[in-house]
């Protein structure tokens, strides 16, 4: 049997960008033939970037892209080409459109692939936009090899790896019994952290279950609160990895694939990826710069307390878009300490970013004016709002007039449990590390301070606090941060209830404190600014709790 020589095409789409598009998919089509491959792989709905959402409910948008499938057809001499776009359905049941890779060669559309398995969990919902296959073909090369061609989930199913499979059925076994020679899946994946390991895990199971060489090309880039970190791969019927491309940016490769060999004679592969810190490092920085540039801005403004979660915010907005491209800006009251202060403006020297100082006590004591009808002779929690959102309005203030996006600082222990301002700290455009658990962002904080003092160790070292009240810290109103995290990340992450946190070494009052203000809490979430998602479990899309509700007592069951 021949060898088949397979390009791997990873790019960064912009979702409804088609002629964007377009042209990455050309540029690739052509680099592919001039390296002499016989075929080229895209990405899961490549034309149109994942996920389209609404859009493929457009008329005009499905007929556009679907224009510009024809073109790129026409540019596939000698060469095929799998493309992920958006296909019509031509029953007279069902959704109108689906997920779809068209097969393309010699300047036509000569086949195409419909996802079969359509996830509608956590952050997918893909049963409201396309109707599923029922079955799907194999595609013949030129030489004969047969392509088996499959879209993303069609692989998540693989029975050796799952406790309880999501679906009844294999789409990659039935390719496989329908005769195909050479596997291939083209994917939108998002990223979690230690994702990347686990998908080299689940497609190498497919390649030794069936002996078949399987090709996996992954969409690399962000979109809203996706992240795609890339990493596609080939891999040998014993299950070896043979080729890796590389990880959170753009990449090309060209790997000769001997389908009448079970290993690799060669390798070509990326450096393994980091992973903790580094990888999430990596991700949040991938997810701000595409944010901000696929949304037309260049630049940011982060609000700097001087305290650690504006810290490692306005850090990884630097290292994302360039530290001429942030602003901090620091809005002292009576509150905000000396070193505070100091913190922020050593913090941005180190960064090398402006810095602008704008008290906002006048602005507060205005409002304690205004306000001394409704409020009580001792200060509370109204008064901290108050400041916070202030600091917001001057904040929206800079964005408007400066032509910048607002990042909001917020990190995901806060958020779970309320600890945070609406209308105030949580105002923003994004929300970069809000998926990111408080004792988690201290772990950022060292890594970036790995090789010289990025945030200075003031920072690190100082209780956390929001200097919202005299002698503040967070520790007054909430569990210490390794207790906090530890219980959301068993109840949100794993699913426990009260027993078996408790069973797990908590103590029943703090549990159920916890979450109580976690479900408290869900009317905030629901109006916060998107959440990069670098977890399994992140608050956004991924998250739907209703906010009218009282169901606390049969969850902690």
């Amino acid at each position: 049997m021949s060898t088949v020589r397979v390009a791997l095409g990873q790019r960064n789409y912009t979702v409804g960008d088609i002629a964007g598009n377009e042209r990455k998919i050309v540029d690739d089509i052509h680099r592919a033939r001039e390296a002499n491959a016989d075929l080229v792989v895209f990405s899961e709905l490549a034309l149109v970037g994942y996920p389209p959402q609404d859009l493929v409910k457009r008329t005009a948008f499905v007929d556009t892209q679907r224009e510009a499938l024809d073109r790129i057809a026409a540019e596939t001499t000698d060469i095929t080409a799998l493309v992920g776009f958006v296909a019509r359905n031509p029953e007279a049941y069902g959704k109108e459109v689906r997920n779809a890779v068209a097969v393309c060669r010699d300047g036509n559309v000569v086949g195409r692939t419909v996802k079969r398995l359509l996830p509608t969990y956590d952050v997918f919902d893909e049963d409201r936009f396309f109707q599923p296959a029922t079955r799907q073909p194999v595609h013949a090369l030129p030489d004969g090899t047969e392509l088996g061609v499959s879209v993303c989930e069609d692989a998540w199913n693989e029975p050796d790896v799952w406790e309880r499979p999501e679906y009844d059925e294999d789409p990659i076994e039935d390719l496989v019994d329908a005769g195909t020679d050479l596997l291939v899946n083209c994917s939108a994946s998002p990223f979690y952290g230690g994702k990347g390991a686990f998908r080299e895990r689940l497609f190498g199971a497919h390649a030794k279950d069936h002996g078949k060489w399987l090709v996996f090309v992954n969409q690399v880039g962000a979109n809203d609160e996706l992240v795609f970190d890339g990493r596609s791969f080939v891999v040998a019927p014993d299950g070896t990895l043979a080729c890796r491309l590389a990880a959170f940016e753009e990449d090309f490769a060209v790997y000769d694939v001997p389908l009448d060999v079970e290993s690799p004679p060669t390798y070509d592969v990326a450096d393994e990826p980091t992973t903790g810190p580094a990888e999430i490092r990596s991700a949040l920085a991938l997810g701000i710069r595409d944010y901000v540039h696929k949304t037309g801005f260049g630049k940011v403004v982060v609000g700097l307390s001087g305290g650690i979660d504006s810290s490692i915010t306005a850090a990884l907005a630097a290292d994302a878009l360039g530290p001429e491209n942030v602003l901090g800006v620091g809005m002292p009251t009576r509150y905000t300490s000396d070193a505070s202060e100091i913190d922020a403006r050593e913090l941005a020297e180190n960064l090398g970013i402006d810095f602008l100082d704008l008290p906002i006590e006048d602005t507060f004591q205005a409002f304690e004016r205004e306000l001394t009808p409704i409020l009580d002779e001792t200060p509370g929690v109204t008064e901290e709002n108050v400041q916070a959102r202030i600091r917001a309005t001057t904040l929206m203030a800079i964005a408007n007039e400066q032509s910048r996006l607002l990042l909001a600082t917020s990190n995901r222990s806060e958020l779970a449990v309320g600890y945070t301002t609406l209308y105030g700290d949580m105002c923003g455009a994004l929300a970069p590390i809000a998926d990111c658990p408080k004792t988690f962002v201290y772990d950022l904080a060292k890594h970036l301070n790995e090789r010289e003092e990025t945030i200075p160790e003031r920072v690190i070292e100082k209780p956390p606090s929001a200097e919202l009240r005299a002698d503040q810290t967070d520790e007054d109103d909430l569990p210490p941060y390794e207790i906090l995290d530890s219980i959301l990340a068993g109840y949100v992450d794993e699913g426990q209830t009260t027993d078996e946190l408790v069973e797990s070494g908590h103590d029943r009052e703090t549990v159920e404190r916890v979450l109580s203000m976690l479900h408290r809490a869900e009317y905030k979430r629901f109006q916060a600014a998107p959440v990069l998602k670098v977890s399994p479990k992140a608050f956004g899309v991924g998250w739907r709790y209703p906010l009218a509700a009282n169901y606390e007592g049969v969850l902690s069951k």
